[in-house]
This record gives C-alpha cells, sequence and structure tokens, in this order.
C-alpha cells in the first residue's frame, strides 16, 4: 500500500461521522469541477446534500472524487463514466455482496455461483454463510477433465433452474472468466450477472485482466487487494434504479456511518492505478505467477486447474510422494511453509469435501511483485516450495472429533530454506520476520538466551539431559544439548530466573557463542512443535510453546554443586 494511501486513512477524515451520500449530481461531475472546491462549498450551502449532519462537506468532495475516479478507471469506449454508478461505502467485499444480494433479491430467490470447495467465495451461497441461507442455492464447478469452468454445464443448469442472479467471481479459481459467455447465460435465462472481481479488480484497470464492464448488471470489487488501496468496497452498477436500490441496501439498509477516511485512501489508490507504473505492476504480477507456475510444474509438483492466467495459482498436494506415505494437508503445509517464510493458505480444490482437509495451498504474486522480484526469484520460491513440502513427515493423531494432521520435517531442511527466504529478501533491502540471532554476549566466548513461557520449564527438561524441573529461581546447573539421533549439540548452563507476575518460569540459558546460533534455532523449532525430535516416533514430541530470544541482562546464579556464577563476570 502506498504511502499516499495510508497518510489519507491516518488523517482528519478517521473519525468524521457522516451518515448519507453527497447531492446526486456531485456525483456525476468531472474530476476538473469536483477540484473546485469554492464552487462545490457554494453549492453545498446552498442546497445541501443527503447527509444527516452538517460540518461533513468535505467529506461530499472526498466521496465524490472517489466515486468518479472509480468511474473513470473502469470506463471503456462504449461505457462513459458518466454512465458509471458507484458507491464506496460499503465496509468490505462480502458486505458489499450482501448490499447487492439485498436491493435485487427476496428472500427464498435462487443465486447460482461458484462451489467453495472449487474456487467461490463464502460470500456467493455458502451453507456457512447468511447468503446460503436466505436464498435457494445452485453450484457450479469445473469439468472434472479439464479442471476448467464449464460453460455448458453452467448453461444447462441455468436454463433448469432460472436463477435470479449468477455471480461470476471467485477467491481461488486461477482462470479469467469468459464474461461475454456468462452475459449470454445470464441473459438466457432473464438473471442478473453480478461479477465478483475483489481479487482482479487491479488487473482489470491495468488491461491484465479483462473488464466484466459492458457485460455485468453490477460489479463489486475489494479495495485491498491487487488495486493496493485500504481495506474497502465498491459497487458498480450502469442503471440508475439498480444503482438507488444499491445505495439503499448499504445505507440505511446495512450500515451507519461509513469510514470517511477510507474513502480518502480509496481516492489516492484510484489515482495511482492510472498510472504507467501501476499497470506495469499488474501485468508483471500476472507473469510472475505464470513463472512461479512453470517453475513448480519443472520441479515435479502439480498445480490444481491446470495452470492460471491471473494473479494465482493452487498447488496440489495430493501427488506428492512423502518419505513416510503419509498424506499431506494444505493446513500443515501452509503452517510449515510460513516457518520457513513462505506465506501461503491452505485451500480447498476441486476434490475435497470440506475445508478442514483442504489438499491445496494457494499462492499470490502480488506482494513479490511489489518489492521488486520477477523470474530469478519465483524460480527460487519455487525451489524452496518444492525442497519444503518434499522433506515433511505426515501424521495424525487422534483428535476429540477426529484425525488431527500433523507434520515434521528435519531442523537442516527448514533451515535451510529460512536462509534462501533471508537471501532472497535481503536482496530487496528487506528482513525476513523470523530472523534468529546466536543470542546475546555475556562473556568473551559465552552467548545466553533467555526461555520463557507456560511451558518453558517442560521445553528445557526434556530438550536437556538435566532434571531442569527441580530447578528454584536463582539456582542453576550444567547440562548437555542432544540432536534428533541423539548427539550432542552443545554443553550449556540453564538458570531459572525469577518467575513472571503472572508465575511463569524464565530460563536463561548460557552456551558457548559458537553454539548459539544452533541452540537458538533447535529450540524454537522444538518449541514450535514442526521439527523432527525423534525420526524414529514421529509422535514424540517436545512440550511447547516458549519463547526463545536473545538476552543480555545481568546473570547470576549458584550451581548445585555451590558455585556461584555471574554474567557478565566482574570486572
Amino acid at each position: 500500500t502506498a504511502s499516499a494511501v495510508r497518510e489519507a486513512l491516518g488523517s482528519v477524515f478517521t473519525s468524521l461521522y457522516a451518515e448519507g451520500y453527497p447531492r446526486e449530481e456531485m456525483l456525476r461531475l468531472p474530476e476538473e469541477r469536483l477540484s473546485d472546491v469554492p464552487e462545490q462549498l457554494a453549492y453545498f450551502r446552498r442546497y445541501g446534500d443527503r447527509r444527516f449532519y452538517k460540518g461533513v462537506e468535505y467529506a461530499d468532495l472526498v466521496e465524490s472524487l472517489a466515486c468518479r475516479r472509480a468511474a473513470e478507471c473502469f470506463a471503456t469506449p462504449e461505457v462513459r463514466p458518466e454512465d458509471i454508478y458507484v458507491n464506496v461505502q460499503a465496509l468490505s467485499g462480502a458486505a458489499a455482496n450482501m448490499a447487492i444480494y439485498e436491493a435485487l433479491l427476496r428472500p427464498g430467490d435462487t443465486l447460482m455461483a461458484m462451489d467453495l470447495s472449487q474456487g467461490g467465495h463464502l460470500s456467493h451461497g455458502s451453507p456457512f454463510h447468511q447468503s446460503g441461507r436466505r436464498y435457494r442455492m445452485v453450484r457450479y464447478g469445473v469439468a472434472p477433465t479439464t479442471e476448467r469452468l464449464d460453460y455448458d454445464r453452467i448453461r444447462d443448469l441455468a436454463r433448469e433452474h432460472r436463477p435470479q442472479m449468477i455471480v461470476a467471481g471467485y477467491t481461488s479459481y486461477p482462470w479469467a472468466p469468459d464474461w461475454k459467455a456468462l452475459r449470454e447465460i445470464a441473459s438466457a435465462c432473464g438473471a442478473v450477472l453480478m461479477a465478483d472481481i475483489a481479487h482482479t479488480a487491479g488487473m482489470a484497470i491495468a488491461g491484465a485482466y479483462p473488464s466484466p464492464v459492458g457485460h455485468a448488471d453490477v460489479v463489486m470489487f475489494t479495495t485491498h487487494k491487487t488495486l493496493c488501496g485500504p481495506r474497502g468496497a465498491i459497487i458498480l452498477s450502469f442503471d440508475p434504479d439498480i444503482a438507488g436500490r444499491i445505495d439503499a441496501a448499504v445505507f440505511p439498509g446495512a450500515q451507519g456511518g461509513p469510514h470517511v477516511n477510507k474513502w480518502a485512501g480509496i481516492a489516492c489508490a484510484l489515482e495511482l492505478a492510472r498510472t504507467p507504473a501501476f499497470r506495469d505492476l499488474q501485468h508483471r504480477t500476472v507473469a510472475n505467477a505464470a513463472v512461479l507456475a512453470a517453475a513448480l510444474v519443472e520441479r515435479g509438483l502439480r498445480l490444481a486447474y491446470e495452470g492460471t492466467d491471473t494473479h494465482l495459482l493452487v498447488l496440489d498436494l495430493r501427488p506428492i510422494q512423502t518419505l513416510n506415505g503419509g498424506k499431506l494437508m494444505g493446513e500443515i503445509a501452509a503452517r510449515i511453509l510460513d516457518l520457513a517464510g513462505i506465506v501461503a493458505n491452505k485451500n480447498t480444490i476441486p476434490g475435497d469435501t470440506s475445508a478442514a482437509d483442504a489438499r491445496g495451498i494457494r499462492y499470490g504474486t502480488p506482494w513479490v511483485t511489489q518489492r521488486g522480484m520477477g523470474k530469478i526469484e519465483m524460480d527460487e520460491i519455487a525451489e524452496t516450495t518444492q525442497l519444503v513440502l518434499t522433506a515433511i513427515h505426515p501424521f495424525t493423531y487422534h483428535g476429540v472429533t477426529g484425525p488431527l494432521p500433523r507434520g515434521k520435517l528435519p531442523l537442516s531442511v527448514l533451515t535451510e530454506a529460512r536462509d534462501r527466504v533471508e537471501g532472497i529478501v535481503a536482496r530487496f533491502g528487506g528482513q525476513a520476520r523470523h530472523l534468529q540471532q546466536a543470542g546475546a554476549n555475556v562473556g568473551p566466548d559465552t552467548v545466553a538466551l533467555r526461555v520463557r513461557g507456560g511451558r518453558a520449564a517442560h521445553l528445557l527438561h526434556e530438550a536437556t539431559t538435566a532434571h531442569i524441573l527441580a530447578l528454584e529461581p536463582g539456582q542453576a546447573c550444567r547440562t548437555l544439548f542432544l540432536d534428533a539421533a541423539g548427539d550432542v549439540l552443545s554443553e550449556a548452563i540453564v538458570g531459572r530466573l525469577p518467575d513472571d507476575r503472572w508465575g511463569r518460569a524464565e530460563f536463561a540459558v548460557l552456551v558457548p557463542a559458537k553454539h548459539g546460533l544452533n541452540i537458538q534455532r533447535w529450540l524454537s523449532a522444538l518449541a514450535d512443535g514442526y521439527v523432527l525430535f525423534d525420526p524414529a516416533d514421529l509422535h514424540r514430541k517436545v512440550q511447547g510453546p516458549a519463547v526463545v530470544q536473545a538476552s543480555s541482562a545481568p546473570l547470576s546464579f549458584t550451581l548445585d554443586h555451590g558455585e556461584t556464577i555471574t554474567f557478565p563476570a566482574p570486572g
């Protein structure tokens, strides 16, 4: 998100309350007229506005500016900005979708949308969402053989069920839709066609994704994804009657006071969206996704939906041959990738029966592209992904409601993956959030780590050879850290510090400086619970979580034989 957008979000508009809308005529004005502030204030003094409060005349200017810029960004040779009606008040994409349904449907009407497990969104009639309980749902999906949208099947479903609305737009389906075909299907059964381009709005503005304008009756998109703006949503419509019904459904139908500072941020983001730099960013985002997809396939991984032509792609974990033959699940794969510094999320793919048991991993390239990454980095990300996923040993615990998927991998693999990610990030002027320190120097050849948390005592008791649970505050003992093979990692002194104010134990761990980083990594990984502790028994684990961090505070302990040690040493 650009600094101008963040500054607008933190401006004096943050706490302004402005229920209602500007004068309708104001929303149709070109930006040049809106920029004539004295003229607009003169109109305000003479005619007022549609707000419920006074003292908000500048909110009218900001909202109208955001609406006009949205209209100009999505205008086409066939659809002028003046023909586009814009609402920027919905607080989120789901809220915007519900406002559209409320405006154009009645409870019990038929709503047709993509199946959640095949790429649809929760707010498109999921049984877990109010839209799925309020309307009669018909769900379409992909063809089993091609994993692409099956337009013939969609057409047949529309003819059979004659929905009042068809929703086209997806949260994990990676291919751009055929808007013309969807328009024809909707027209043939008399349905409203709603385009949800929450993920792809920035690309649509830049021409890197087909625009639904000219095909859809209503377009909804969020402003914080590829548009790179603040969190919010925009609704576009092209008929004054539909626009009026949508406005009423947003306010007063669903919301009270809107977030005026978001309008300011949205207006800034839309101005940036009209620049050559933004268009270049969006096209590079799509290109990076294609490169990343190809690099993953080259390394033997499979993509759900057989590829991408947008900003996202979804890995299919089912074909991965794990080292122990276990079934790798999306949640565990995403957790371990996150520990390595690769942020992705689990996602259902065609064939999955529940989100809890998702077997897909969704990747997107907007963030990495914004940081300047390209083909080389996409290849490195693919290589690191392959390294991590193929090293995981999946297994399950018996939970209260059923099996609980888990997974572990060697610390050496996790460390290598983290180092690779840190190397990529460092080239672009950043620092990986998981960067670990070797400990703080408390002597010429000694570093100290602080271990704290509700299970810190049990973590150290199980990770060392000493009886740590017997230590009282101020006491210490000499011990050894052992690795997964039972070999000595380092000798150490573990001392118990005074308990914190909640009664939780805290410890200082003193190790030779040359072993500091390895012990930090080992203890942190054991506390997180995703590294192999006993290769012969995947279910065996060390208790956690706990915080493991560098400590430079003065330390003084009494060892079990009466010797007192102090760091830093006196003198």
